[in-house]
């Protein structure tokens, strides 16, 4: 089952249980599954990949505006987005552990045969792609940077 057909299943249940945050956010997803669909030159359905790519993204805007409510001080505002990137994270993969994470970077720091930090931009790219929406880019850069240092 695709993404899309998951959130329009969830809207109809989200609309029977009455639950308004829920229906909203899932309609922010549909929207934007949508737009991207519709993009110029873009396929008829997203690959796994770009929903995972717009799916984080539908996140990572979520925190960076409770970030800018609680500095705003607007709390109420705030929870309501950490609410709703919540539960975007719920179509997301199961984020890897710090232990499964650092056994994926070690095998991809051998299979670019990196050896020093002058190959940190090998191995991010590579991370990058095979580890989206499984963990955090910061934190990939951060142990990157450790093994390789």
């Amino acid at each position: 089952m695709s993404l899309k057909e998951k959130v329009e299943q969830d809207i109809k249940a989200a609309m029977k249980a009455r639950d308004t945050v829920r229906l909203e956010t899932l309609r922010s997803i549909k929207a934007a599954i949508l737009l991207a669909e519709t993009e110029k030159g873009a396929p008829e359905t997203l690959t796994e990949e770009k929903e995972i790519a717009l799916l984080t993204k539908e996140v990572k805007k979520r925190r960076e505006a409770a970030e800018q409510f609680r500095n705003g001080n607007r709390p109420e505002l705030a929870e309501k987005e950490e609410t709703e990137a919540k539960i975007i994270e719920e179509y997301l993969p199961k984020p890897l552990t710090e232990e499964e994470l650092v056994e994926v970077l070690k095998a991809i720091i051998s299979e670019v045969n990196a050896t020093s930090s002058k190959d940190f931009g090998k191995v991010m790219g590579v991370a990058t792609r095979r580890l989206q929406g499984k963990a955090d880019n910061k934190i990939i850069s951060e142990k990157v940077k450790h093994l390789l240092g």
